[in-house]
């Protein structure tokens, strides 16, 4: 009754607006974009490899926190799950004042001028993460969340994520299958089937 009656009364200007009733964790997020301006949902930090695109962290903001004072605690997952910190980290515009020390990771930000050749290209593929959050959202349900509440939030972007790389594993053992021959190639596609059908038996989560 609280959250219908907040729903109700919340004007245009109303701070923590009320977006979903059964899900009151919800926020409206800006993506600066022509063709969907905002998006409704949890905001989820993302941290991938440079050249591979591997997921190395992932995690759920609830709040809508900027940007910028989401990357300390994000490097902080990698280094617990990875065991080491990057020595460079590539950001898109969006996390300047982003308050990560230099002795932590280099943060290199879009845009940034006066760099070796290196670095500009190795900063221009910062925009390849776009695709790889294109097909989370796709294909490893990213952009649909069945899972109540923060925790719920929080476990689904985990998923995703491991889902993510299980993909990716599963392309590259493929692509290698096309150049074994005799017994190498039919353990392989055993190995496959085998990954495919415990896959494809696991429940899918549906709304209760």
């Amino acid at each position: 009754m609280i959250l219908a009656e907040l729903a109700l009364e919340q004007k245009r200007k109303t701070k923590h607006k009320v977006y979903s009733l059964h899900a009151s964790e919800t926020e409206c997020i800006g993506k600066g974009k022509a063709h969907r301006p905002y998006e409704f949902g949890v905001k989820i930090s993302l941290a991938v490899t440079h050249k591979e695109g591997f997921v190395v962290g992932i995690q759920s903001c609830p709040g809508n926190p900027f940007d910028g004072h989401t990357l300390d605690g994000q490097l902080d997952q990698v280094a617990r799950l990875v065991g080491k910190l990057p020595k460079q980290t590539f950001v898109d515009k969006g996390y300047k004042g982003h308050g990560v020390e230099p002795e932590k990771s280099r943060v290199l930000i879009s845009g940034t001028r006066k760099l070796p050749y290196r670095l500009k290209r190795d900063l221009r593929r910062r925009s390849a993460i776009e695709p790889e959050i294109g097909h989370m959202k796709s294909e490893g349900l990213l952009g649909r969340n069945f899972l109540k509440g923060v925790l719920g939030d929080a476990a689904n972007a985990l998923l995703c994520g491991a889902g993510h790389n299980l993909r990716k594993i599963l392309a590259r053992l493929r692509a290698l299958l096309y150049l074994l021959t005799g017994h190498a190639r039919k353990a392989l596609e055993a190995l496959l089937a085998q990954l495919e059908t415990l896959s494809l038996s696991q429940p899918a989560l549906m709304p209760s």
